[in-house]
């Protein structure tokens, strides 16, 4: 049987130990405790015992002078078991420089042995080779990895600057409901049945949106939450279903308020976990400049390669495709890759082209320039005098590949923004800094094809830019909103916006986006009656907490910045869930699964 921990007391932590934390020094007697990273058995008389903890890792020894009892305990000590051991600090005669601890060691005088392990399911090790799924299956072991643990420690150290910055600034933390009405925010909702009101449910939060509003109409001027926010959509790397958002609302405030606030935040950030100066103020670019030169709303600046626009030279193009496309109403879009021909062999822009099918392009039309020529994969449609024409507005030179896309501007710039990313992450191009910048004025609406209809690109309460207002209803295409993203290295940390607070306004808006009084009433009666008894201007938005720590970290997922994540099919390998109910439980929230 395991050992109680009895009178023994842990004095500090495995990582105190040492000459750089000056914490327990050469002859100081100490107890930890910790799990067994390993045991070595030099002869009969020596063994040594790498203990760990969240802190780090320091060595136990046992040798002549240990307690005999001690040391035959320590022979059947194995990795993972989990020890509580006391003895005196003492210098290493071979000092291991590979770890903070590696000067001094601990020579055991007291051993207790609280937990025995099986042989886990995989190393635990840094730099894993275990596949993803199994560790995932066993998180609770995959924590115990010190890189982890670190992404941990850091996500915690984050959240008490931020706090701490939030507070300072005259912010108040205030916890709002994770039950809730459920209200069209872009996503599906999580719905939560409701036993008590039968056929009835509530909603996951996906933000705090309509409760912050809210909380300005109540007078509490300055908001901020830590909220746990919820999206039933498709996974990727930087997505999770369950998330966390610094969310922040502020009345009386302007849009150059708000932006001050968050790069305060971000430059707060930066100088005390990295101890990188982020120069404020942000640069700005409004979200049509981001699309027609990067092809994306969140565009990664690190690097050039900007898109040009060539329709005009193909006005009188008898290239099939252009021309239909031309025809059409259509542009022609053109990155040039600088620098690539010598990496996208032909055998490689074929894989290129597969790459572009798969994200929508019909092909990809280019110029490769590795030789003396251009070598255009559409060059029996072009004259001399055409292709130089091309290449000279591109700036292109030997050694380069231009990459074309054709159709709806949207479209083109968007397909060509990817194609530009994925291009200069092969190339290496890509310097490791961080490049923060705000995308403003972005459009009010965007035509839903599906619908055949107008929707609110970011949410229904945004509010329309002064000069756009005569627009509302004959040209929705010319209405700006005074909303914003944060953006870093390519990847969209927070949106914001202020919002609409005339009543009549609000309705108008609702009206132009299709829906009924009914529904307006249904989805946000509550929000539109409150406005009926005084708003005061505001405004704000939410930083998505793990996209910020994978910048910060630098983590490929935002897996491992989470604790215990869920896998790309939103289920979580260690608990199994989701998880079929019984029907007793289904009967009582008067819920019938339909099968298949």
């Amino acid at each position: 049987m395991a050992e109680t921990m009895g009178e023994m007391k842990r004095t500090g932590y495995c990582g105190n130990a040492g000459a750089e934390t000056g914490v327990f020094p050469i002859g100081k007697t100490v107890t930890v405790g910790g799990f067994v990273k390993k045991s070595r058995r030099l002869g009969n008389n020596l063994i040594f015992i790498d203990l760990r903890d969240r802190t780090g890792i320091v060595q136990l020894a046992f040798d002549d002078a240990t307690p005999r009892d001690v040391f035959e305990k320590a022979l059947e000590v194995r990795s993972e078991y989990v020890l509580m051991a006391s003895g005196v600090i003492r210098a290493r005669e071979k000092a291991n420089k590979d770890i903070p601890t590696g000067d001094v060691e601990i020579a055991v005088t007291a051993l207790k042995v609280l937990a025995k392990a099986e042989t886990p399911p995989f190393e635990i090790v840094d730099n894993s080779n275990a596949g993803e799924e199994l560790r995932l299956k066993y998180r609770y072991l995959d924590l115990r990895r010190s890189e982890l643990q670190k992404n941990l420690l850091l996500r915690n150290k984050v959240t008490k600057i931020c706090r701490d910055y939030f507070y300072e600034n005259g912010f108040i933390e205030v916890d709002t409901p994770c039950l809730m009405k459920s209200t069209p925010e872009g996503a599906r909702d999580y719905l939560v049945p409701s036993r008590i009101h039968p056929g009835e449910f509530y909603a996951l939060p996906q933000s705090p949106q309509i409760y912050k509003q809210l909380l300005m109409i109540a007078g509490m001027d300055r908001y901020v939450q830590f909220a746990k926010c919820f999206r039933d959509e498709d996974l990727r790397a930087d997505r999770q279903p369950e998330f966390m958002q610094i969310d922040l609302e502020m009345s009386f405030a302007s849009v150059d308020d708000i932006l001050n606030v968050a790069e305060g935040m971000i430059r707060d950030l930066f100088a005390k976990v990295l101890n990188v100066e982020i120069p404020t103020p942000l640069p700005r670019m409004s979200y049509t400049e981001a699309m027609e030169r990067f092809g994306s709303d969140k565009p990664d600046t690190r690097f050039g390669n900007e898109i040009t626009d060539v329709t005009k030279l193909f006005s009188d193009t008898t290239f099939p495709v252009f021309a239909s496309v031309i025809e059409n109403g259509g542009v022609i879009k053109a990155v040039n890759i600088k620098n690539a021909a010598t990496v996208y062999t032909r055998k490689e822009m074929d894989k290129l082209t597969e790459y572009a099918k798969g994200i929508g392009a019909g092909g990809l039309p280019y110029i490769r320039w590795a030789e003396d020529a251009p070598n255009c994969s559409f060059g029996k449609f072009l004259s001399e005098e055409q292709l130089s024409a091309l290449l000279s507005a591109v700036n292109a030179e030997k050694g380069d590949i231009i990459l074309f896309s054709a159709g709806k501007a949207s479209k083109a710039l968007s397909l060509l923004g990817a194609l530009r990313n994925v291009t200069a992450a092969k190339l290496g191009i890509i310097p490791d800094k961080f490049n923060f910048m705000w995308v403003v004025d972005f459009p009010f609406f965007e035509w839903n094809e599906d619908a055949s209809r107008w929707d609110a690109m970011h949410h229904p309460f945004t509010m329309p830019k002064d000069e756009c207002l005569q627009y509302l209803e004959s040209s929705p295409e010319k209405v700006f909103a005074k909303a914003f993203d944060l953006v870093v290295n390519g990847v969209e940390l927070s949106s914001g916006s202020i919002r609409i607070t005339d009543f009549e306004l609000q309705q108008k808006m609702f009206s132009l986006l299709g829906l009924t009084p009914e529904e307006i009433e249904s989805k946000f009666g509550f929000l539109v009656d409150a406005y009926r008894y005084g708003a005061p201007p505001h405004g704000g938005l939410g930083i998505g907490f793990e996209r910020l720590l994978m910048i910060i970290t630098g983590a490929e997922s935002i897996r491992d910045v989470i604790a215990f994540p869920k896998v790309q099919n939103a289920s979580e390998l260690m608990s199994g869930c989701p998880s079929p109910v019984d029907t007793e439980s289904l009967d009582i929230l008067g819920i019938a699964v339909k099968n298949g």
